[in-house]
């Protein structure tokens, strides 16, 4: 069997009733599970990582915050990356970076869930 009976063979196939058909069905069925894949995955992803980015940095001087360890505390000064944060009530100081934060509980001025 040489190239030229190869391609004879191909150019048959895809002439033959229903090969063009049946290819098309094939692509179009990968077209759509990429794009409901695309809504149902990577959509909300993205979304929900862009709120988390707006909700860090947000983030204020008096606020209450939780860290993805579990430390609940409240913003004593904010930089760039980084955040002071006091808790406990011996007042304990601790510096962590923006990224661990996990979630608002109080924004400042507000009265916190410890505090009802």
């Amino acid at each position: 069997m040489n190239l030229s009976d190869i391609l004879i063979r191909a150019e048959d196939t895809a002439l033959a009733p229903g090969g063009a058909y049946t290819t098309l069905m094939t692509i179009g069925s990968f077209l759509l599970l990429g794009v409901v894949f695309y809504f149902f995955a990577i959509r909300p992803q993205k979304k929900q990582e862009k709120e988390i980015r707006e909700m860090r940095a947000s983030i204020e001087v008096g606020d209450a915050i939780t860290t993805a360890g579990g430390i609940v505390g409240v913003v004593v000064k904010v930089k760039d990356d980084m955040i002071l944060i006091e808790t406990g009530a011996d007042r304990t100081k601790l510096q962590i970076q923006k990224w661990a934060v996990h979630s608002i509980l109080a924004k400042a001025g507000e009265e916190s869930p410890e505090e009802k």
